[in-house]
């Protein structure tokens, strides 16, 4: 039975798609620890990050990398955080999460709310900074 990343990357359940490569696709959480709080996956589901095979596993790091580039650049912020869990869907996955402090990316804290505006408008700015990117 295909993930729920599956679903949404088939267009099955809709997202706030930040940016779709080759290998990879990212779109706004929606239950996010901070604005711009994005997740990558590759397009091949593959439940554990490191049962990826090598050139899926680059592209998915490569992809996180630039995609966390242009979150820093939309979203105020001192870094971008990164996490792997893997735990919640089984489906290999990057949390890039701007952060200003340690506590920031600590996934057992309350999630903000954001409006269907607010995301559409947050992953348009993300998507356009990560097209400037080299």
């Amino acid at each position: 039975m295909p993930s729920i990343f599956t679903k949404i990357l088939n267009g099955e359940i809709p997202s706030y798609k930040v940016v779709e490569t080759e290998h990879c696709f990212a779109f706004l959480d929606i239950n996010p620890l901070a604005a711009g709080h994005t997740l990558v996956i590759p397009k091949k589901e593959v439940d554990y990050i490191f049962d990826l095979d090598e050139l899926t596993y680059m592209q998915l790091q490569l992809t996180a990398k630039k995609v966390a580039k242009a979150i820093k650049s939309v979203v105020p912020c001192n870094r971008i955080g990164v996490a792997v869990i893997g735990l919640e869907v089984p489906h290999a996955h990057i949390h890039l999460v701007p952060i200003n402090h340690i506590g920031d990316i600590n996934f057992a804290k309350a999630k903000i709310q954001m409006g269907e505006d607010e995301l559409k408008n947050l992953a348009a700015k993300i998507a356009k900074a990560y097209s400037k990117l080299p």
